[in-house]
């Protein structure tokens, strides 16, 4: 049995602890897939260089409203497949390969579990290996969640695992699930060629995001999709590449492919941390405190293995933090979870930050909303828009920004200044009326709404 001074399991964002500050240690680093985790190799990053396509397609077809004639011609669904594999699968090579040629790292590849208190079961057969860390690390992310129902049937199924490497669009592709995974893929897939069926069992698609940008999405897919919400998934019949998903509705969607994204899992079961003495939530997260310390001793974790916010920026902020207290026991950070920005990269694009309004409304805050379409900007005339909107809610007495959600071209970057205030506690006059905010632009629907709330605080 070999021991590290530091073990990292996981080679996502877990791989992003280690730089020149640790070369005076010992450190593993264990995983048995590539280098970049979910994130570069079966997440984000491959999703939204798949979303940039499908919205390059989609400016094609909408091109005519603007008075350009312009033809679709198609997508050349391998080359965009091998554009953008053939790059991140080289970045997964090149990452391993440099931790490989560092003389203070030991890559150990394979499936790790616990045997006991901070040592490690690494690989399969012959090739396992035993190993401990004086200080060990958990960074192995979390799985798709397969129902009962696809699970039972035997039949196949994608997930976003695999279903962005496959060789050509479905025909039909059916979705099951209405978040925002399923809103990017399904995207994809509608403006590769696909028809696209979308199944959720809450009334609303994206039903986690605040109820007017759910409700708005829900109309806008229903145009482009067929959308069966209300219902659920009772069973999965048929044969290979001819689906019959029976929904407790009574009616069957028949497919050749079906993709469920129905929400994911922690892996700390197939680490199996209980045997480390680490305790976990009821639902698989682990359990960790301020300073992302499990209840091991020695034993720290980041990422969706036990963050309650599973999102890439998030782990990497946590990755700095464990980084940070591995190196300086006597002068530990927090991480702090407040105004965690997320965005949904379908079309509409979606962002938000803070609260909802239904939240507000359950906390029983004193709150005033303001919503300002894009059309009412000239930039909004620009692009012809008509669906984009920028939702703001602030705290009525001083101002502050409770929550904010945007549904429009840009909104992923447009929601960064609502950002910024709620993480300096900046109140929504002073966000507005300080700063110049430049004319014309989307940014203008921001600083509008902002200045629509009806506010206590509110100066001439």
């Amino acid at each position: 049995m070999r021991t590290h001074d530091l073990v990292i399991v996981g080679a996502g964002s877990g791989n992003a602890i280690v730089d020149d500050r640790f070369s005076h240690l010992d450190v593993a680093i264990v995983d048995e897939g590539p280098f970049g985790g979910t994130c570069l190799n079966r997440g984000c990053i491959p999703s939204k260089m798949l979303v940039h396509v499908a919205d390059v397609v989609d400016g094609v077809r909408e091109a005519d409203s603007l008075g350009v004639d312009a033809t679709l011609r198609g997508v050349r669904w391998a080359d965009v497949r091998a554009r953008v594999f053939g790059r991140l699968d080289r970045e997964a090579r090149e990452g391993d390969a440099g931790r490989r040629a560092s003389p203070y790292v030991h890559v150990h590849k394979g499936p790790a579990r616990f045997i006991e208190d901070r040592t490690l079961l690494v690989g399969t057969g012959d090739d396992t290996v035993t190993i401990r860390g004086k200080q060990v690390v958990l960074a192995t992310g979390s799985r798709p969640t397969v129902p009962e129902p696809v699970a039972a049937s035997g039949l196949p199924y994608e997930t976003s695992d695999t279903v962005m490497r496959l060789e050509s669009p479905p025909r039909h592709l059916a979705v099951l699930g209405g978040g925002y995974i399923a809103a990017e893929l399904a995207h994809v897939f509608h403006a590769a060629g696909s028809r696209v069926t979308v199944i959720e069992q809450e009334d609303r698609l994206l039903p986690a995001q605040d109820e007017t940008v759910s409700a708005a999405y829900t109309e806008i897919a229903g145009r482009r999709y067929d959308v069966r919400t209300g219902t659920a998934l009772t069973s999965v019949e048929g044969a290979p590449g001819r689906l019959g998903l029976v929904l407790d509705d009574g009616t069957t969607v028949e497919a050749d492919t079906l993709l469920v994204a129905v929400g994911r899992v922690p892996n700390s079961d197939r680490i199996r941390a209980d045997r480390a003495g680490v305790t976990l939530h009821d639902d698989g997260r682990v359990v960790v405190d301020d300073f992302r310390r499990t209840t091991a001793t020695g034993v720290f974790a980041l990422g969706d293995v036990c963050t309650p916010v599973p999102l890439k920026h998030v782990a990497n902020r946590e990755a700095r933090v464990v980084a940070h207290n591995l190196l300086h026991a006597d002068d530990l950070v927090r991480t702090d979870h407040e105004a965690v920005p997320a965005a949904v990269f379908t079309r509409p694009q979606i962002a938000q930050v803070g609260r909802t309004e239904r939240e507000c409304r359950e906390e029983g805050l004193d709150y005033a909303v303001a919503v300002r379409r894009f059309s009412d900007s000239a930039y909004g005339w620009a692009l012809e828009d008509d669906t984009g909107f920028c939702k703001v809610l602030a705290d009525r007495r001083t101002g502050l920004v409770l929550g904010a959600h945007i549904l429009g071209p840009q909104a992923a970057t447009l929601i960064q200044p609502l950002v910024v205030a709620m993480s300096l506690g900046i109140d929504a006059t002073t966000l507005a009326r300080t700063p110049y905010w430049i004319h014309p632009a989307a940014t203008e629907s921001v600083s509008n709404a902002l200045l629509d709330l009806e506010l206590d605080s509110r100066t001439p």
